[in-house]
């Protein structure tokens, strides 16, 4: 991977009741170098609609190596196929390590697609049905263990990824504490959105300490805590190098940076992260 020095040279970012047992958790015996930056694709959601292939070489320019796709209205590659987007990147260095999706009819056919595009996990970024109470996070849990099992089944590993919504308290339960003790830790793992916990006014540090080893994906992004949008790295209120910090107490394997909003443009934006975190982190 180009460091920000290079690059500036050569150019002038189950069911309720499950236990949590210790056996089913990994942490790693030492916190992953974690020199390989990753991108959510999302980041550059319209760029990757208009051009997929030359948005991907974009990125690989600025230094990404780590891959997160996103479903659009293209499916999950933005119009590319499985072997496709596998190619495009493998030839440009990258590597696709997962993919968000739903589930949903499709749901299968997402498996499918993401076993022949080489992924080790595919993602849920929605819960499955809406409903903002305990009942509906529990039937949530139960539909994420058997959705971990067909996904184990095809050798990929399942995901499910927060936003804010989760982190309501109901009938006295934290909603998310609710899809954590009623998950397989074994067969759901959580891609945890660190910039929405922490506009939720919860404490990712204080679920690293809970729930050790369950968040082995990450989506590392600033945010301005008053306006609850995404910010370019080092302007909101997000310790960004203090979380990573802790990556080996959460398991954090691969993260990936999302940025929703920009000052200027998403590839602005995105270069200043990635610059940035090579300033302040070991990239």
């Amino acid at each position: 991977m180009k460091s920000r020095r290079s690059f500036l040279k050569e150019t002038a970012f189950a069911s309720a009741g499950v236990f949590i047992l210790p056996e089913l958790i990994r942490i790693p015996e030492s916190a992953p170098e974690l020199k390989k930056v990753g991108v959510q694709l999302y980041s550059v959601r319209k760029e990757m609609m208009a051009d997929a292939v030359g948005t991907l070489k974009k990125l690989g320019q600025i230094g990404y190596q780590e891959i997160e796709s996103a479903q659009s209205e293209k499916g999950n590659y933005y119009g590319l196929e499985p072997k496709e987007i596998k190619k495009i990147l493998k030839d440009q260095g990258m590597t696709l390590r997962s993919g968000h999706t739903h589930i949903d009819k499709n749901w299968q056919k997402s498996i499918d697609e993401a076993s022949e595009a080489g992924q080790e996990y595919i993602i849920c970024s929605v819960l499955p049905s809406p409903g903002q109470t305990v009942t509906n996070y529990q039937k949530s849990a139960d539909m994420f263990n058997q959705a971990g099992e067909q996904c184990k089944k095809s050798g990929i590993m399942f995901g499910y990824h927060n936003h804010s919504s989760e982190y309501d308290t109901v009938d006295g339960k934290v909603l998310y504490d609710v899809l954590l003790d009623n998950t397989n830790p074994g067969l759901v793992h959580m891609e945890m959105d660190l910039g929405w916990v922490i506009a939720a006014g919860k404490d990712p540090l204080a679920y690293f300490s809970k729930y050790p080893g369950r968040f082995p994906l990450w989506h590392l992004k600033d945010m301005s805590l008053t306006e609850k949008k995404s910010v370019e790295f080092g302007k909101g209120g997000v310790d960004i190098i203090g979380l990573m910090k802790q990556a080996k107490q959460a398991g954090m394997k691969y993260y990936f940076i999302e940025q929703e909003e920009y000052a200027v443009t998403a590839f602005d934006s995105l270069e200043y992260d990635y610059n940035w975190l090579a300033d302040h982190w070991k990239v």
